[in-house]
């Protein structure tokens, strides 16, 4: 084999079962299954890696090795990097050697600058949202990345309001954790799509719609209240209810007019 043996070395047998006996968590970040109408099926893993990693090589030779076993399908690693050096660096091989002879090779699909093409004309946008919209991230850390998002926010101007706040809201989060991102916020403002969670300014917006709405409603229902006892609602009171977004002092207004004796007093001590 051409391994010499070592001079000096303890040599002891381990357990042979491969089979995992404790709960250990091991996630891919995405994982779909690819079937062709013609040819043969195969599983892509895809991974989104925003730096260099020690235990990444060993960490994606599982993933391969456990997806190839328990769908009896071959497997293509795709990594996705916003950083040059990570994506050189992700490119791998990475191998498991021992000496000169390699038993297992990993090398994985990189998607990053120098392999995603940069987005250079508005009616690309039009044309590939989708691969506008992953340039766009994966070009997140590159130099030059605001005219990139100025491009796709006046590319994004001949999609309808639901489909322009959807791919809005996408390139938001897909810019998390870049400066790139405070840009886009100024440059995103587009039509309502809701990403739960994700604290983006699309959100913020319908998030304070939503709360709005809900104020309407329990002023409404202070007034009806109010109305229905036969208390006489001023233009001033009504003005006052209506220009409140405070649930909470609205909830109190609405529990007072059960029992005021006339509508001024409904705001008490406030």
């Amino acid at each position: 084999m051409g391994l010499p043996p070592p001079a000096k070395a303890v040599i002891e047998p381990v357990t042979p079962d491969a089979t995992e006996i404790k709960p250990l968590e091991r996630r891919v970040d995405t994982v779909l299954k690819v079937e062709p109408s013609d040819g043969d099926g195969f599983l892509l893993a895809i991974e989104a890696q925003t730096r260099k990693a020690p235990d990444k090589g060993t960490n994606w030779a599982y993933y391969v090795a456990y997806l190839r076993a328990k769908f009896d399908l071959p497997v293509l690693l795709v990594t996705v990097c916003r950083s040059r050096s990570t994506a050189k660096w992700a490119a791998g091989p990475f191998e498991c050697r021992v000496g000169p002879w390699v038993t297992q090779v990993t090398r994985p699909f990189v998607l990053g600058p120098d392999t995603v093409p940069r987005i250079r004309d508005e009616s690309e946008v039009a044309r590939q949202p989708a691969l506008a919209t992953f340039s766009a991230i994966v070009h997140s850390e590159s130099d030059g990345v605001d005219a990139i998002l100025e491009l796709l926010a006046r590319g994004m101007r001949s999609f309808d309001p639901e489909t322009a706040g959807y791919w809005a809201e996408l390139i938001e989060v897909g810019l998390e954790g870049t400066p790139a991102r405070e840009t886009w916020r100024e440059l995103g403002k587009m039509v309502v799509s809701h990403f739960p969670g994700r604290g983006t300014i699309i959100e913020e917006a319908y998030l304070e719609g939503e709360a709005a709405g809900k104020a309407v409603g329990r002023a409404e229902a202070v007034v009806a209240v109010l109305e229905a006892r036969g208390l006489a609602v001023s233009e001033a009171l009504r003005d006052r209810l209506f220009a409140c977004a405070d649930l909470a002092s609205l909830d109190t207004w609405l529990a007072r007019a059960l029992t005021v004796e006339q509508a001024e007093d409904l705001f008490g001590e406030d």
